[in-house]
């Protein structure tokens, strides 16, 4: 899994736009934890 910020560069989309993506359910992290509120990432998200 990777964090939001490794996500952006392997993806070339920005951290902004990730967060955006979550909020309008484009593209939604695999599990986002509960305490800290860190996205994580699936390198199988990278294809979509």
């Amino acid at each position: 899994m990777f964090k939001i910020g490794d996500f952006s560069k392997l993806s070339s989309i920005s951290i902004r736009m990730l967060r955006h993506y979550d909020k309008v359910e484009l593209l939604q992290p695999e599990k986002v934890d509960e305490q800290s509120g860190y996205r994580y990432y699936l390198a199988a998200q990278l294809k979509k």
